[in-house]
């Protein structure tokens, strides 16, 4: 592990990251969900020899501090200053769920999406219904009872992390996805209620291409990474 200071709008941030087969030509970059770490990722570690691997703590996750309110964008620019300052090119992006929107926004040359956020779905009325009370006790100065109602993606978080996820948790991304010009390879899990089959399906829609849905909830890719790496690579 190693920790990699940048600056990016005037803010200093401390980038924990894994390279992984350093004297590789190809790289392959993989970014963690929302509430995750690189640690997860490592699970296609066996899988690229003949690649460089890319490990990374976005801000906020894992051993990578964030005391900043960021947006997606802000992540991608991040990632983007990172990576070019290692001068590490973007050959694969490999993004699982929030950490697919960031890698989408990267425009690498082959993007991967495990599980990708970025397509609203309609919530289920006991979230709605939790998010109108919380709305109302707020507007009645009882905010202090805000743990009682938030997701559990950011339970014991910091404010500005609390202030993070709303800016990120209900984007649309669909237009990002309908724009992005390279290669791309959907993947989703059939049990996934996070990321359900229905929106896996319109991101093939939009990015015009073949989706591949595996067994499993929204962490479907830890127990069968060998074969998403065999697709990945053509084989």
């Amino acid at each position: 592990m190693a920790i990699r200071e940048i600056k990016v709008d005037n803010k200093k941030f401390n980038i924990s990251y894994e390279i992984i087969n350093p004297g590789k030509e190809k790289n392959i970059i993989f970014l963690h969900g929302w509430g995750s770490n690189k640690e997860v990722m490592k699970v296609f570690v066996p899988f690229f020899d003949d690649y460089k691997q890319v490990y990374i703590d976005m801000p906020g996750f894992g051993k990578s501090p964030n005391p900043y309110v960021l947006t997606t964008k802000d992540y991608a620019k991040i990632i983007d200053k990172f990576l070019n300052e290692l001068n590490i090119s973007k050959d694969i992006v490999v993004g699982h769920s929030f950490g697919g929107k960031v890698a989408t926004l990267l425009n690498p040359k082959k993007l991967v999406l495990l599980s990708s956020a970025g397509i609203v779905m309609p919530k289920p009325f006991k979230v709605r219904a939790k998010i109108k009370l919380f709305k109302i006790l707020k507007k009645l100065g009882l905010s202090k009872f805000r743990n009682f109602f938030v997701s559990d993606d950011v339970k014991g978080m910091s404010e500005n992390m609390y202030e993070t996820f709303k800016n990120v948790v209900d984007e649309d991304f669909s237009e990002v996805f309908k724009n992005y010009q390279g290669e791309a390879l959907i993947f989703g899990g059939d049990r996934d209620t996070a990321v359900p089959s229905e929106a896996v399906k319109k991101q093939g829609e939009l990015f015009k291409s073949k989706i591949i849905m595996l067994s499993g909830d929204h962490y479907f890719f830890i127990t069968q990474p060998q074969i998403i790496a065999k697709r990945i690579k053509g084989e």
